[in-house]
C-alpha cells in the first residue's frame, strides 16, 4: 500500500494541482491530507473541493479550525485574520461544514501510521515540532505514536528518530523504517514551503517497504501569486512565494 501523504495547501490551487499530477507517476493508492487546506492562498474553494476529491481522510489543520469557528484566532497577526475572514466569506456552506467536521488526529492501525497537523502532545493546541526538544515532548506519549507519526503546521521538512529515552535528528531525506525506534515526520507544505525551496512539497510512504520519500515539484508560482492579489490579501503571502519562505 503506498500513501500520498501532503499537507499546508493554504489555498494554493496551482501548487496542489502540480503536486497532485505529480503523484500520479508514484503508483498511490490512497491520499490523505494533514491539514490547513486554507488560509493565506487565492483559491480556498478551489482547494477545498479537490481535497475532499482525492483524499480519503483530511486532518484538522489550525487554519480551518479558525475558519470553521472551532478556534479563536483574535490573536493572530491581522493580515492572517483578513484572509481567514475572507475564505469564509468565500466558502460555500458544504465545506464550512465539512471544515467543521474534521479531526484532530487519524490512526491507520493496519500500517501503525498516526496523521495530525501539530504536535500529538496536545492535539488542539496545533503546538510546533521543528527542533528535537519539541519532538522530544513526544516521548511521554510513546505508546500513542504510531511507528511513524506524520505531521504538518511547520512547513518544514523534518525527521526526528525517537528510541524510549532519546531523540536524533536526521536529514530530511528517504529513509526506511527500524524495527524499535518511532519517527516524527513533517512532511513541508504543498502551497507554502519555508525552508527557501519554492518547490510544492508532498511525500510518499510505502506502508509495505517501510520506506518514506520525499518529493518536490515545480509550480506555476506567478498565476498563485496573481489569486493572493486578486482576492485583496496581503502583499507577502504573494511574495513570500517565490522565496520559499
Amino acid at each position: 500500500m503506498r500513501l500520498g501523504v501532503f499537507s499546508d495547501i493554504h489555498a494554493n490551487y496551482e501548487a496542489l494541482s502540480a503536486v497532485l499530477e505529480a503523484y500520479r507517476r508514484e503508483a498511490i493508492d490512497v491520499y490523505y491530507c494533514l491539514g490547513d487546506t486554507v488560509g493565506y492562498g487565492g483559491s480556498p474553494t478551489e482547494c477545498a473541493n479537490m481535497v475532499r476529491e482525492v483524499s480519503r481522510a483530511t486532518i484538522l489543520g489550525n487554519h480551518d479550525a479558525a475558519v470553521a469557528g472551532r478556534m479563536d484566532y483574535s490573536y493572530y497577526y491581522e493580515a492572517a485574520r483578513h484572509a481567514l475572514d475572507t475564505h469564509a466569506s468565500m466558502l460555500s456552506a458544504d465545506n464550512i461544514e465539512w471544515l467543521k467536521q474534521l479531526p484532530y488526529e487519524i490512526r491507520l492501525e493496519e500500517h501503525d501510521v498516526l496523521l495530525c497537523h501539530g504536535s500529538p502532545v496536545h492535539l488542539e493546541e496545533f503546538e510546533y515540532i521543528f527542533a528535537p526538544e519539541q519532538a522530544r515532548e513526544c516521548l511521554g506519549i510513546w505508546d500513542r505514536l504510531g511507528h511513524i507519526t506524520l505531521i504538518g503546521h511547520s512547513h518544514l521538512c523534518k525527521v526526528f528518530a525517537l528510541s524510549r529515552n532519546s531523540v536524533e535528528e536526521l536529514p530530511a531525506m528517504d529513509f526506511e523504517l527500524e524495527p524499535g525506534k518511532k519517527y516524527i515526520v513533517s512532511v513541508g507544505s504543498v502551497g507554502q514551503p519555508r525552508d527557501f525551496d519554492n518547490r510544492a512539497s508532498y511525500t510518499v510512504f510505502d506502508a509495505a517497504k517501510r520506506r518514506f520519500e520525499f518529493k518536490r515539484i515545480e509550480y506555476d508560482i506567478e498565476l498563485a501569486a496573481s489569486k493572493v492579489h486578486k482576492a485583496q490579501l496581503e502583499r507577502s503571502f504573494a511574495n513570500r512565494l517565490y522565496m520559499g519562505i
